[in-house]
């Protein structure tokens, strides 16, 4: 049995192709690699718009040499419905492959697609995405962690020297403020900085 006939799961894709006579080609080179092709763009489509739509699983680019506008929608994608982008293309040019790794880019493979290597080249490309995809989500929880518990020592400060509270004593009051609230400490200690700052 081959690999392909393996339970594996079928990838869902979004296929970015101006060549109208390649993308049957392509397509059907997808299908025998348990690839199902659930939309179809151009580089002057508005390609945040077809990901929202088709909600695919991975997004591949197959052109001569990616443009501007193809970048810019990427930059769009990446910052609004993130997926794991594949691009196959002929331009080898060392600054073309930075822009499209900025852009969002998984995978830039110089060269054509072929059916033998590109499952193995989408699986890598999904797995690093949702690595990178992960790390981030962390980095931006830890750096709002590290945000609000700024925002709560301010506060405790304010109530050590305006109260003459300790720093416990400070943290004890606002913890009981904001669960007679039903609010998050956080909101509590803002709203104490908050009000502090008119009183300046």
């Amino acid at each position: 049995m081959s690999q392909f006939g393996k339970q594996q799961k079928k990838l869902r894709v979004l296929l970015v192709d101006d060549s109208p006579e390649r993308r049957a080609s392509v397509e059907q080179s997808l299908g025998e690699v348990g690839c199902e092709i659930v939309g179809f763009a151009s580089s002057s489509d508005n390609l945040l718009h077809r990901v929202q739509v088709d909600n695919p699983d991975v997004i591949i680019i197959d052109m001569e040499s990616p443009g501007r506008d193809t970048l810019e929608s990427l930059e769009s994608v990446r910052s609004a419905a993130p997926r794991a982008v594949v691009m196959f293309t002929q331009d080898d040019d060392g600054e073309t492959i930075t822009r499209a790794t900025r852009a969002g880019v998984s995978a830039y493979v110089v060269d054509g697609i072929g059916a033998k290597r590109v499952r193995p080249i989408l699986d890598a490309a999904i797995e690093r995405f949702q690595q990178f995809h992960h790390l981030s989500r962390e980095l931006e929880q830890t750096r709002a962690q590290l945000a609000e518990r700024k925002i709560i020592d301010k506060a405790k400060g304010i109530l050590m020297k305006q109260r003459g509270m300790s720093e416990e004593e400070a943290y004890k009051a606002m913890r009981s403020l904001a669960m007679g609230r039903n609010k998050r400490l956080v909101d509590v200690a803002d709203s104490i900085v908050s009000a502090a700052s008119l009183l300046i």
